[in-house]
C-alpha cells in the first residue's frame, strides 16, 4: 500500500513544466524518475538539505526551473530508502550526501542517450561542458576501479592526479 502511494505521490512530480514543474525535456514531456537523476546530480556539488538542492538546480537551469519542496522532500526520502543518498541530521536539518550506489546510478543514466534531460539547457555552454567532462571522468574512473587490476588503477590515480595538477595551474594563470 505505501509503495503505490509512493508511486502515485511520484506521479506529481513529472509534471509537464509550470511553476514548481521540471523543465520540458525533448519531446515536451520529462521521463519518469527525471527529478531523483536531478537531485543525485546536484549533490555531486556536496551534501546539502533540501532546500539548497532545489536552490542548485534552479541556479543550474538558469531560473527555469524550481522544483518544489513537495517533490524534492519525498524524493529525497526515497533516494535515502534505496541507499543511493546518505542524510544525516545536523542541528534542525537533515543534510543529505551521495554515496557511491547514487553516483554509480547517476553514472549510468547520463551514459544513456539523452541521459540528462532534467539539466536541458544547463550545460550549454563552457560551464555545462566542464560539468559533462568531469561526469564522464567519473563514470572511467569508476569503470577502472571496478577492473579490480592494481597497476591500472595506479596508473590512472596518476592520470587524475595530473589533470587535477593541471587544473591548479590554470587557475594560478589566470
Amino acid at each position: 500500500m505505501r509503495h503505490g502511494h509512493r508511486e502515485k505521490g511520484m506521479g506529481r512530480e513529472y509534471g509537464h513544466g509550470g511553476h514548481g514543474g521540471p523543465p520540458r525535456g525533448r519531446g515536451g514531456r520529462m521521463r519518469r524518475g527525471d527529478t531523483r537523476y536531478a537531485l543525485l546530480s546536484a549533490l555531486t556539488d556536496g551534501p546539502g538539505h533540501g532546500y539548497e538542492l532545489i536552490q542548485r538546480l534552479e541556479e543550474r537551469t538558469g531560473g527555469r526551473w524550481k522544483p518544489s519542496p513537495g517533490s524534492v522532500y519525498p524524493t529525497l526520502q526515497l533516494l535515502e530508502e534505496t541507499g543511493l543518498v546518505r542524510g544525516e541530521q545536523r542541528d534542525d536539518k537533515r543534510i543529505y550526501s551521495i554515496t557511491e550506489a547514487g553516483q554509480t546510478e547517476l553514472a549510468n543514466r547520463v551514459q544513456e542517450p539523452g541521459g540528462a534531460p532534467w539539466m536541458a539547457g544547463a550545460d550549454a555552454g563552457p560551464r555545462g561542458e566542464l560539468r559533462q567532462a568531469v561526469m564522464g571522468l567519473m563514470m572511467a574512473s569508476k569503470q577502472i576501479g571496478m577492473q579490480g587490476d592494481t597497476a591500472l588503477v595506479e596508473r590512472a590515480a596518476a592520470i587524475v592526479a595530473d589533470a587535477r595538477k593541471q587544473l591548479y595551474q590554470l587557475l594560478a594563470d589566470a
